[in-house]
């Protein structure tokens, strides 16, 4: 008998024959003898919705951003997943399974006060592990938890991710799977290259760079949360038959399994290729080159809630001045430039400039640790295509390049090729 969390996304809840198709994989596992917990999210588009209903309200007058109570944003938007939740215990109930749906803050959840974007502070799990002990399935609504103003808090999108994994921390679960609308974890994304392999086991550091640069699979604090806690996790579809061979198989089930790099025997020298669009790079010309002038930029950004990423610093001949380029989100460009226009005179440059359209392609592997000429390889591969690097960064385990965005398709192919990656 094992202790399981299973976490169901929008696509694998998007209706009622969807939800009962969960059921039965939730009903596979009971009928196992395991304990089980399952974290479900809003059916899909449900949230938009919700969204779009806030964001159609009358603004607060005279309030700064955001317009609308952020307490109350969180109200709406969270009561997707209570439904889903309260539909899938019922569900459950109709198969003969005790299940009950819990709510949050009935956990209770506890999270800071960043409303819209809060993060898990801690999670009494006593009472759901005394109800799994009794043979009772807690269906928990994801996303949500309980702030410090007895208020519900919302985790930021993609956030029942983290609640799974954040459950299963607290469960003291021996697996989370987090069941999706794709198989597992592929070393690129299948639809630029049909010959990407999905991955048997991948670490939890290179699954980080790869949630954190672009792939899609899961939500990058809920990465972040299962290599802290060491919580073995699996990525595994929903759309597969919950009765077919080997879907109850307890230690290697269909999917991917992150987990500590230890339990990798065979580690490839690059597992993957990752890439994020509408990115845009930002340019201040002829700096001061003294102390405290990156602390002056990267501050009030930071302040902003802008995400910076690739930082590349010139340095004139002579010493005098410098160039500070890097990379945002296309989305905040404006508000970027505002910001920089705003500490123009602290800051000491001439001229700001700007790029959107870019594209950031990531080279990742912990095999790079000890392999030398695994950079030189992806410049030798670009360059043969007549790719253009603006940008480049380097980490132990990845290679980060800018280029623009419509080389991005090419690019993914080339290195996936280059590396091997579309060999079985």
């Amino acid at each position: 008998m094992a202790r399981i969390v299973m976490k169901f996304g929008g696509t694998s809840v998007a209706d009622l024959d969807r939800i009962k198709n969960v059921a039965r994989h939730v009903k596979r596992e009971v009928d196992a003898g395991h304990e089980v917990a399952v974290v479900v999210s809003a059916m899909s588009g449900k949230t938009n919705e919700l969204v779009g209903w806030v964001q159609g309200t009358p603004k607060v007058i005279g309030a700064n951003s955001p317009f609308y109570d952020a307490r109350e944003y969180d109200a709406v938007v969270a009561s997707g997943e209570q439904v889903t939740s309260g539909l899938l215990a019922i569900t459950l109930q109709s198969m003969g399974i005790n299940a009950r749906s819990w709510q949050g803050w009935q956990i209770p959840i506890r999270t800071d006060n960043a409303h819209g974007a809060a993060r898990i502070m801690e999670i009494d799990g006593s009472d759901i592990v005394k109800r799994m002990g009794e043979g009772q399935v807690a269906v928990i609504s994801g996303f949500q938890g309980l702030g410090p103003d007895n208020r519900i808090a919302t985790l930021g999108r993609g956030g029942s991710d983290t609640s799974a994994v954040a459950i299963a921390a607290a469960v003291k679960a021996d697996r989370c799977d987090i069941y999706t609308d794709v198989d597992g974890v592929y070393t690129t994304d299948p639809r630029i290259e049909p010959k990407a392999r999905r991955m048997k086991k991948i670490a939890f550091e290179e699954m980080l760079e790869m949630a954190s640069l672009g792939a899609k699979v899961l939500q990058v604090r809920s990465v972040e949360l299962a290599m802290v806690h060491k919580v073995r996790t699996f990525v595994r579809s929903s759309f597969e038959d919950p009765d077919a061979p080997g879907m109850g198989d307890l230690i290697n089930p269909p999917g991917t399994l992150i987990c500590d790099e230890d339990e990798i025997v065979e580690q490839e020298v690059v597992t993957g290729i990752a890439y994020a669009k509408d990115e845009a790079q930002i340019s201040l010309r002829r700096l001061a080159d003294r102390p405290g002038v990156s602390a002056a930029i990267f501050g009030p950004l930071a302040e902003s809630h802008i995400n910076v990423d690739m930082i590349v610093q010139n340095i004139s001949e002579d010493g005098s001045r410098t160039d500070m380029t890097f990379t945002v989100p296309s989305g905040d460009v404006e508000k970027a430039i505002k910001v920089l226009g705003d500490h123009k005179e602290k800051i000491g440059y001439d001229v700001v400039q700007n790029e959107s359209g870019l594209v950031k392609v990531s080279v990742i592997g912990i095999g790079m640790r000890s392999h030398a000429g695994v950079a030189a390889t992806a410049f030798r591969a670009l360059a043969e295509k007549g790719i253009n690097i603006k940008a480049i960064t380097t980490s132990e385990i990845k290679i980060s390049i800018l280029i623009d965005g419509p080389y991005a398709e090419l690019a993914v192919r080339t290195l996936h090729s280059c590396y091997g990656l579309d060999k079985n």
